[in-house]
Order: C-alpha cells, then structure tokens, then sequence
C-alpha cells in the first residue's frame, strides 16, 4: 500500500468521523439557535437558520418565570433540587463502593464471590421492579416525597455499579502491597485511606460522571418518589414542556433542555478524558 493510498483512507476516516461528529451534534445546534429566536422568527423561519439578533429572553423566562404546571417560578428552585440530591448520592455511593470493591478485591472471605455475584445481578434489575417496594421502605423510614429519601434511593441503586468499578480497579494492585502494609503493621482501616484511596484517583473519576450522569438524568424515581418542592429538574423539564399558556414556546423548551443538561455536559468536558483510561485501568486481571 502506497502513500496516496493511506492519505485517502486517512482522509475517508476522519470525513466519515466529521460526518457522523456533524449529524451527532445537529439536534444540540438546533436547540441552542432555536432557544436564541424569538417565537416570531422561529415560526416564519428556517430551523437550521442562525438568528437574526440574539435574544436571551428565553433563557431568562426558562430559569426564572416558566410555568411547570401551576407554578410559573421556572427551573431555578428545581435545578437546585437536583444539586442537593446529587452531591451526596454521588459522595456516599462511590465511597461505599470503593470500601466495597477493597474488600472483595483484597480481601477474600468466604462467601465473597457470592456476594460480588449478588451484587453484578443488581446492575441488570430494571428500575420498575423496585418501585413498590422501594416506595414502601420510605413511607416505613418517613422518607417519602423528601429529598433524603431521593438520596437514599440513588445510593442504593448506585452501589451496585460502583461497588463493580472498584472491585474490578483494586484487583490489578498487586496483593504484596497490602502483605508489606500489614507486615508493618497498618490496620485494615489505614490501608483502605493510606494506600488504596490515594491510588484511585482514574477509577473515582469514573465513578462520579457515571453516577453524576445518572443520577442528574433520572427521570423514573424522580416521578415517583418526589413531592411538592422536592421534585428534580428533569420532572420539572418535562411538566414545563407539557404545560402551554398563550400559545407554544419553543424558544423556552429548548433553553430549558439545555438549562437541564448543562452540568452533565460540563462534567463531561472537565473530566471526560479520564473516563476511558478509568475504565481501561484494571482491565487485564478484572
């Protein structure tokens, strides 16, 4: 194969990837042009046309003033629910995790295979099973419709997935490095914080944007188990959106939308190029 021939399959990758990059990005294009038009302009215009003057007002009205049902104080008290839900099912989860994934990494006991096994078979129940159950452990705990009950049950449903990325992470730290911590005397306690924390920094970034992720884009327990004041931004977004007065306002939909993903987005561009090597990390043995 010559030079031509390897600069024109090079050229036919990365256009094919421009491509695809192209159609992947156009529906976020067509949100953010649409959210800076006024609804004048998005009715008698091209979708894909850029707008003629920028107007912000949408986004002010989407932050501010929407109505998500009988309520016209827009996403701002809901977004700030989903701060307070997230930070703490996010923080408890992956520390929970990465103690459970030391254990079962480095120390073996008997049983622990069963249990890791019991654990992986939480990763696969959809979220429906749990409801009726989940929705009666709250009202015994006196924990429905509040925000602490929304934690707890991120908490729960996250542990699974982050007791995993941490077991299959500490299973690559060589077993000699916890026999020399003992042999000098470190409790289990100290070799947890001390040595395996310190080491985890790749795996405990993957942990947070996969639960940041998954926790700030609930919609189902969000629904369910929330209340008046307690309800996350995405019930919020979908009430907002399914609540017309005067007539639709697109530009006000898609500032929302945006409004609602930004922090994922933002975690992602931050921490993003961690993921993959997070993910690789522990690959061979785990």
């Amino acid at each position: 194969m010559n030079s031509l021939q390897l600069k024109m399959g090079r050229a036919l990758i990365y256009g094919l990837l421009i491509t695809f990059a192209l159609l992947y990005l156009g529906p976020l294009y067509v949100m953010l042009v649409t959210s800076l038009k006024d609804i004048e302009e998005i009715r008698g215009g091209n979708i894909l046309a850029l707008p003629e003057h920028l107007n912000f007002s949408a986004w002010s009205k989407a932050w501010s003033s929407a109505c998500t049902g009988t309520d016209c104080e827009g996403l701002a008290p809901y977004f700030w629910n989903s701060v307070r839900i997230v930070i703490p099912a996010v923080l408890i989860s992956t520390l929970i995790g990465a103690f459970n994934g030391y254990v079962l990494a480095q120390w073996q006991f008997k049983g622990s295979n069963m249990l890791f096994g019991a654990l992986l078979f939480g990763c696969f129940i959809p979220f429906q099973v749990i409801l009726l159950p989940m929705a009666k452990l709250l009202a015994i705990l006196g924990l429905a419709n509040t925000v602490t009950g929304l934690v707890a049950v991120h908490v729960v449903y996250g542990v699974t997935f982050t007791t995993l990325f941490f077991r299959n992470y500490y299973v690559a730290i060589p077993n000699e490095l916890v026999r020399a911590a003992r042999l000098d005397g470190a409790p289990f306690f100290t070799i947890f914080w001390r040595i395996f924390l310190p080491m985890s920094t790749p795996i405990i970034v993957v942990t947070v944007i996969w639960q940041f992720t998954q926790i700030w884009n609930d919609f189902l327990f969000g629904v369910v188990y929330s209340g008046p004041g307690t309800q996350p931004i995405t019930v919020a977004l979908n009430n907002l959106v399914n609540t017309s007065v005067g007539g639709k306002q697109y530009n006000v939909d898609m500032a929302a939308a945006i409004i609602a993903a930004l922090p994922t987005l933002f975690v992602y561009f931050v921490a993003g190029k961690y993921f993959v090597r997070g993910l690789t990390a522990g690959a061979v043995k785990g």
